[in-house]
């Protein structure tokens, strides 16, 4: 199905943009944080709040941040932390931020600087936050090296205490916690998808020859992931038994960019790519797909694609679920344009 959009516009963002995260410890809105891109300009987060009423998306703070912001991640047990990635004249950094206070004051442009995350020599990736609960570690990902921290936020420090190398794996680009086990990661680089024993920071199971450019896991089911790839577009693994793929979708008309599983609706895809559009998938997996004699060359199914949002003139990098309410998710173009879409119509198919 092919739609435009019928969502509701943020019109804040003044530069290009990549990096959109749900605010999920925010447990009485749908909220959002939302970094720009801008070369020349000072940079900005901003804090985007669904209205009482659900009719307009309205600034709650914009925050100037000094750099351009390549990742962005909302921290899952304190509404008011969040970690960036960052590039400067010096090369790549990481840092933790607290939001101020607003005592009733909309721009607040002094973030407070938490930590930063030092130590990395080559072109940082991402922070990673274990998703459920409250957690006292934090993994940062350069293009050779995992570093897992211990941090304390009360004390405004952060200490390395642990380190994985890639050896001969290309170029790590990013990667995604277990939601179901704190001790590991899935990491992507280049060719493959290694998971990562957080314990002894051994690398193992493996999805090879693949240039993979997202990684997401199901939040309500174990070792269930779903990869976006050059190649084949979506594709869903049970991590089991990554011979084979569970299924196939079909992905963007250009580079698929980004996948993420609803919070709630554990069959609910959603995808963003380069052809300037979101996907919204049904993504059922039966048991009969993770069986012994999965076929080699799974079966794409067509009708999984629920709906296309369309309504963008420029490629789309980043995508949110609403934790606070799993019908809504919003959507980022590199253009600056953020708009919060309702999947309502289409949970009666589930």
């Amino acid at each position: 199905m092919q739609g435009g959009s019928s969502g509701i516009v943020y019109g804040g963002l003044k530069y290009q943009a990549r990096c959109i995260a749900d605010v999920r410890a925010d447990a009485g809105s749908t909220t959002f944080l939302a970094g720009t891109l801008s070369l020349k300009e000072e940079n900005e987060v901003h804090l985007i709040r669904l209205s009482p009423g659900e009719s307009e998306l309205v600034c709650d703070g914009l925050f100037y941040h000094p750099n351009e912001i390549w990742d962005l991640k909302s921290c899952p047990f304190d509404h008011r932390v969040f970690s960036t990635v960052y590039t400067s004249g010096e090369g790549y950094g990481a840092a933790v931020w607290k939001i101020p206070e607003q005592h009733g004051q909309s721009n607040s442009p002094q973030l407070e600087q938490l930590f930063e995350l030092a130590g990395h020599m080559g072109k940082l990736r991402c922070v990673l936050w274990w998703p459920l609960g409250k957690h006292d570690k934090l993994i940062s990902i350069d293009d050779r090296n995992i570093f897992l921290w211990n941090i304390d936020s009360s004390n405004k420090s952060a200490k390395v205490i642990s380190q994985g190398s890639a050896d001969m794996l290309p170029n790590l680009r990013g990667g995604a916690w277990d939601p179901h086990n704190h001790n590991s990661i899935a990491a992507i680089s280049d060719s493959s998808l290694h998971l990562w024993d957080l314990r002894s920071m051994d690398k193992s199971t493996a999805i090879e020859h693949a240039h993979i450019r997202d990684v997401d896991y199901n939040p309500k089911k174990q070792n269930l992931i779903a990869t976006t790839e050059d190649e084949f577009g979506i594709r869903l693994w049970d991590l089991r038994m990554l011979k084979h793929p569970l299924k196939d979708l079909p992905g963007h008309s250009h580079w698929t960019w980004t996948v993420r599983h609803n919070p709630e609706y554990d069959e609910l895809l959603l995808s963003a790519g380069t052809d300037s559009t979101v996907n919204l998938w049904l993504a059922q997996v039966s048991s009969n797909d993770s069986g012994p004699d999965s076929p080699s060359s799974p079966k794409r199914q067509e009708e999984q694609l629920l709906n296309s949002y369309t309504d963008y003139e420029d490629s789309i990098y980043g995508i949110a679920w609403s934790s606070h309410d799993p019908s809504l998710f919003a959507s980022l173009s590199y253009d600056g344009r953020v708009v919060l879409e309702s999947v309502k119509p289409y949970l009666q198919r589930k």
